[in-house]
């Protein structure tokens, strides 16, 4: 049996996340919007709540195109409040659509969000060698400065640690235990899975 990262459990939607996505980098501008999102949405919920949902916020986001998500107006907010397959959060739905339209300012300045976001670990992942679960930080210097950055920029629901929870999904940072046989794959000096 693999020995995997204490935090994943036994939910075999939780087990996949963390096998095959959590840590990998990901530098597709769509789905850097889609963990913004959704780390965003999960603010004081789970983290399996939000994975059951994905496949409803894919839908109700237009799969994430944060160009059309950038035009929501008041008639689409009030779709979402409806839409019982996502968090129905005037604020984090508000949030989604205020952050799209942060991204393609963001473009028009760094020409991706990928070549924004990925300047706070220099475009590399930070390869961590934490034991425990108990070491992982909650927040780090870098998802400070990513926080602040992107709250001047308009963004919401972007807290540090919401930053590094982002950090940590699109491997940003590889914060899979030394123990868990996911650690070993991911480390590199480019990053990418092995």
């Amino acid at each position: 049996m693999k020995k995997r990262c204490e935090w994943c459990g036994h939910d075999p939607l939780y087990v996949a996340y963390h096998d095959d996505e959590w840590g990998v980098p990901v530098h597709e501008d769509w789905r850097l919007f889609e963990f913004l999102v959704l780390e965003g949405a999960q603010a004081g919920l789970s983290w399996l709540t939000i994975l059951k949902k994905r496949e409803n916020y894919r839908k109700a986001f237009d799969a994430f195109d944060f160009e059309r998500v950038a035009k929501y107006g008041e008639q689409d907010i009030a779709r979402l409040l409806q839409d019982a397959g996502i968090v129905r959060n005037r604020l984090k739905i508000e949030a989604a659509v205020r952050n799209a339209r942060g991204v393609l300012a963001i473009r028009e300045e760094y020409g991706t969000l990928d070549a924004f976001l990925w300047r706070y670990v220099d475009g590399a992942p930070v390869q961590n060698r934490w034991k425990r679960l108990a070491e992982l930080p909650a927040k780090t210097a870098a998802s400070d400065q990513m926080s602040r950055d992107l709250k001047k920029r308009g963004f919401n629901f972007v807290g540090s640690t919401i930053c590094h929870a982002f950090m940590q999904a699109v491997g940003m940072v590889n914060d899979h235990t030394t123990d868990c046989f996911r650690h070993t794959e991911i480390v590199g000096k480019s990053g990418r899975v092995k």
